[in-house]
């Protein structure tokens, strides 16, 4: 069974994870090229373990990737086999920092008040 992998978008188009991803291949081509294949191995449920994946806490995960920064993307599953995207950042350290799980928990919340009825 696979799975899909959708980006999250705010109400007014905005894509960050798009923006994120956008900026990171500018800024780093081979980090980009790492991630994004991340991104495709999340489409088979083999790779929703560790070490690609990480369970955060409720219902959120994270797909790392170690390069010159940390580099995570966080992602939260929906029904029918599907992934939503919905927050990029890199860092020096092994931690995600409170504001950015909370970014990614309210990102989550709006998706499902919009999209998931």
């Amino acid at each position: 069974m696979d799975f899909t992998v959708e980006f999250y978008e705010t109400e007014t188009g905005v894509c960050p994870v798009r923006d994120f991803l956008d900026d990171l291949k500018a800024s780093d081509p081979d980090d980009f090229a790492a991630v994004i294949a991340g991104l495709v191995k999340l489409r088979n449920r083999q790779y929703h373990r560790e070490p690609l994946c990480k369970a955060l806490g409720k219902g959120l995960f994270e797909l790392r990737h170690v390069g010159k920064l940390n580099t995570r993307v966080l992602w939260f599953f929906v029904k029918n086999c599907r992934i939503i995207a919905m927050h990029g950042i890199r860092n020096k350290g092994q931690a995600i920092s409170a504001r950015d799980i909370k970014t990614a928990a309210d990102r989550m919340l709006d998706w499902r008040k919009r999209v998931e009825r």
